[in-house]
């Protein structure tokens, strides 16, 4: 689990996920139930998903959350997906997403950081 900071306006953690499972990272609608999933299991309020599949393989999505957003790439060829997770208020719900994506990608190796965005409140 990345680090976070209790008193920013916004956690951004930007995930490196290696050596995932290439069926996730093949399908448009697994991919966005795993997400999707991820955030309702974290406590996070889900508005709207938004995937596009790239020919002949690849997605890009996002999934718009009441605290801001989760977005993901996809190269199943390499077995990687570059997420990003971005939330305002409570640091606690990036890291609950995180928790729960990495639970269901599976990756053999997770990397990233966490940015704090705004000024300390």
């Amino acid at each position: 689990m990345l680090p976070t900071t209790a008193n920013a306006l916004g956690t951004h953690i930007l995930l490196e996920l290696n050596q995932c499972p290439a069926a996730l990272l093949l399908e448009k609608d697994t991919l966005e139930t795993a997400l999707v999933q991820s955030a309702e299991a974290a406590g996070a309020t889900v508005v709207k998903p938004i995937f596009h599949q790239f020919s002949p393989h690849g997605l890009s999505g996002v999934v718009v959350i009441a605290e801001s957003h989760i977005a993901v790439h996809t190269w199943p060829e390499h077995s990687y997906a570059a997420i990003d997770i971005f939330t305002c208020g409570d640091p606690v719900i990036a890291s609950r997403i995180q928790a729960e994506i990495e639970k269901r990608f599976a990756p053999a190796q997770v990397s990233g950081q966490t940015i704090t965005r705004g000024p300390s409140v």
